[in-house]
């Protein structure tokens, strides 16, 4: 009975987790396609609008979902970190490494080693169309949506006990999902996206507060952009 128990449990979970995903996914591509209809302001207005809804319907909904996960169950002790000189710095030095990942992710691109990813490209291309509202949800609205379903709602869902065999495998588990999700096949770019997802585990995990990966998805998305 037990096994039993844990199998629907887990099934519930894996299902519901898909589900706030594509609540995000469906919300960023109406968002998104507000782009194709510059020739048309109003057209392009009205999809606009529906994709603000669904944004934020969508990020309530998610947002609210991981409240209540850490009501009800919250080994990890998952809240709020006081914010102290020493929290400061070790999140700088995280930034830090953070970025000069992406500087040798950037010459790996520039020396043909790599290709520019696909997701990029899509990024780059849709900020041109609308720079102000892409360029607000690509900055500020995507790290939240992420790092609520990526972290924060997964690591709750799974491999959610507070030890060190759990907590390696939801950054690492954590940090794939988030490369596949921008890379869609197995390649050097995966392992790449793959790494900056585990880089916002680790936060996340380390400092026990998801205000620190968003933060930190915000920043890299920011100088990714600038």
């Amino acid at each position: 009975m037990q096994i039993t128990s844990y199998l629907k449990t887990k099934t519930v979970q894996i299902a519901a987790w898909i589900g706030f995903l594509l609540a995000y996914l469906i919300a960023s591509t109406v968002f998104s396609l507000a782009g194709d209809y510059t020739n048309d302001i109003l057209k392009a207005r009205h999809v606009l609008g529906i994709g603000f809804v669904l944004t934020a319907i969508a990020l309530a909904l998610i947002a609210w979902r991981y409240g209540q996960q850490l009501k009800k169950h919250n080994p990890r002790n998952i809240g709020r970190t006081k914010v102290t000189r020493k929290v400061i710095y070790q999140f700088l030095l995280i930034l830090l490494f953070m970025m000069i990942f992406q500087m040798f992710w950037s010459w790996l691109i520039s020396q043909h080693i790599l290709v520019l990813p696909e997701n990029q490209k899509a990024v780059a291309s849709e900020t041109v169309q609308m720079p102000l509202w892409n360029g607000i949800f690509a900055i500020v609205l995507a790290p939240i949506f992420e790092e609520l379903i990526f972290r924060g709602i997964f690591m709750n869902y799974f491999f959610n006990k507070e030890n060190r065999l759990n907590n390696i495998l939801a950054i690492v588990i954590s940090g794939l999902l988030f490369g596949f999700a921008h890379e869609l096949q197995f390649d050097a770019n995966w392992l790449m996206y793959s790494a900056l997802g585990c880089f916002l585990s680790f936060t996340y995990m380390h400092f026990r507060d998801i205000r620190y990966s968003i933060a930190l998805h915000f920043l890299n998305n920011l100088l990714s952009i600038i």
